[in-house]
């Protein structure tokens, strides 16, 4: 199915390679780069960003065959269109230890498994237990956003050698990271 384009989304985007000159980046990642820098309106995450194109390859050929995608909060899966997002963060329970995010992750990953697409833009907790459930996931797009704990949870994810979109900062946030994942339903391949 192809995607069309609303013109005020293509001159966002014109300006946008207007400002900054994004064809030194692989497909991939440039489409990736491109589509968060244009949710935020934030060029700086062509430099924070953090993006393995064989990674990327691999996550959309899983997506495109039927991956499920797991979203952390509501409002992420809201910004993913195009596709059925699983978020399980009205049944989490907060407990002594555990945040009612980190909760929610787990019962996700019970619901869908190993192979999963997991995007997770805000909560950094919700990444920290991702990083222990030895999930398999195809992807982790680890966006979550604040001063506490979000750039510590990014690193530990980078660290962990999972396929992975991060970024190095606190920035992040629940846009960006559903922008990250439609960057790879919109790709077309060439």
């Amino acid at each position: 199915m192809t995607r069309t384009v609303h013109p005020i989304e293509q001159e966002s985007f014109r300006r946008l390679r207007e400002r900054l000159d994004t064809s030194g980046f692989a497909p991939f990642t440039r489409a990736v780069v491109e589509r968060v820098i244009h949710s935020a309106a934030d060029l700086e995450y062509a430099k924070d960003l953090v993006c393995d194109e064989r990674s990327l390859e691999v996550a959309y050929a899983a997506l495109h065959a039927g991956a499920p995608v797991v979203a952390d909060v509501e409002m992420v899966a809201a910004g993913i269109t195009r596709r059925e997002v699983v978020c399980r963060l009205k049944d989490g329970v907060a407990s002594p230890g555990l945040t009612r995010s980190a909760h929610a992750i787990r019962l996700a990953y019970e619901q869908v498994g190993p192979g999963a697409i997991w995007v997770i833009g805000c909560a950094p907790t919700a990444l920290e237990e991702l990083l222990v459930l030895d999930a398999a996931p195809a992807l982790v797009i680890g966006l979550p956003v604040g001063f506490v704990g979000a750039a510590e949870s990014k690193a530990a994810l980078r660290q962990s050698g999972l396929p992975a979109v991060s970024n190095i900062s606190e920035k992040g946030g629940s846009a960006v990271a559903a922008a990250a994942l439609n960057a790879l339903l919109y790709k077309e391949i060439a």
